[in-house]
């Protein structure tokens, strides 16, 4: 093992690459390229030392080599999609086959993108910047959101599940269980979110509201996440208030000092619709202005 795939986990700020190939060659030139353009390398021999070194540091992109004694690089990447909190990271095949066949298995199996062998090393890091960057942007933004007490799930255009925010998967694992059988019914409960637009599901923490996004690249979902506890008084009268969960979204922001257009920006909808739902909020809660729904906001609703 070459000394830069022995680094120990780096600083958030520089990139992680995990080059996975059989070749000991492969492994000293693209490690010897990607450190003079600022990463820090991981190296793995095979699909196990890949897995180990997943262990250790999530990378922030995988160079793969798609046929490998053992697991190949086709399961070793799905391995990684299946798993939650490794499926953001950005997988770029390397091959030698320019068959169609084994270009699609690479895509089905989760791949981003690939690169053909003899490899051209410009070309090389010119992909994986990309992706490393896109996927890390990508993920900030996800991330973001359970700052503001939500969750973020994203559906593939198969409706398997593809990520979910660590809030995201808090609440469905308090929803549905955090086994295999929990994991199915979740993922079904979302795509009839997807399908709907919203569902809702009770369960012991509260009542969990999905609400889609809409569709992004590669026929992607994302879908909000937000729980509303059941069983507090103040739940109890909220209730009891009849406000819709769009409503309540409004409602939410507008206790937390945003304006109208603020509002409109962060739901995706017109200023004029956020004016309307005010209306029908201010008219259920007995108020007549925005201070006056923001101080009941606070009681109601759940702080973060």
């Amino acid at each position: 093992m070459t000394a830069w795939s022995d680094t120990p986990p780096p600083a958030a700020t520089q990139p992680v690459v995990l080059v996975v190939d059989d070749s000991l060659e492969t492994l000293r030139m693209l490690g010897d390229a990607l450190v003079a353009e600022g990463y820090v390398v991981l190296a793995a021999r095979d699909a196990q030392e890949a897995l180990e070194r997943f262990e250790v540091a999530i990378p922030d992109g995988v160079l793969l080599d798609a046929v490998m004694p053992g697991m190949d690089g086709f399961d070793l990447c799905q391995r990684i999609k299946s798993t939650p909190a490794w499926s953001h990271v950005p997988v770029l095949f390397m091959t030698g086959l320019s068959d169609s066949e084994p270009l699609l298995r690479g895509f089905a199996s989760g791949g981003v993108d690939y690169v053909v062998k003899p490899l051209r090393i410009p070309e090389v890091m010119a992909r994986l910047a990309t992706h490393v960057r896109n996927a890390r942007v990508a993920r900030l933004a996800q991330e973001a959101v359970d700052v503001a007490g939500l969750g973020t799930v994203v559906l593939d255009s198969l409706g398997r599940l593809a990520w979910r925010s660590p809030q995201a998967m808090v609440w469905l694992g308090q929803a549905f269980g955090a086994d295999a059988a929990g994991q199915a019914q979740a993922t079904h409960w979302l795509a009839a979110a997807r399908r709907e637009g919203t569902a809702q599901a009770d369960g012991a923490q509260g009542r969990l509201l999905a609400r889609h996004l809409g569709q992004g690249s590669l026929g992607e979902s994302m879908l909000l996440l937000s729980l509303t506890p059941l069983n507090t008084a103040a739940a109890q009268r909220l209730r009891e208030v009849a406000l819709t969960p769009r409503e309540t979204e409004v409602l939410s922001w507008l206790a937390k000092g945003k304006t109208n257009r603020d509002i409109a920006d962060i739901l995706g909808m017109s200023h004029r619709t956020v004016n309307k739902h005010l209306e029908h909020v201010f008219e259920k809660l007995g108020v007549e202005t925005r201070a006056a729904a923001a101080a009941i906001a606070g009681r109601l609703l759940p702080q973060e």
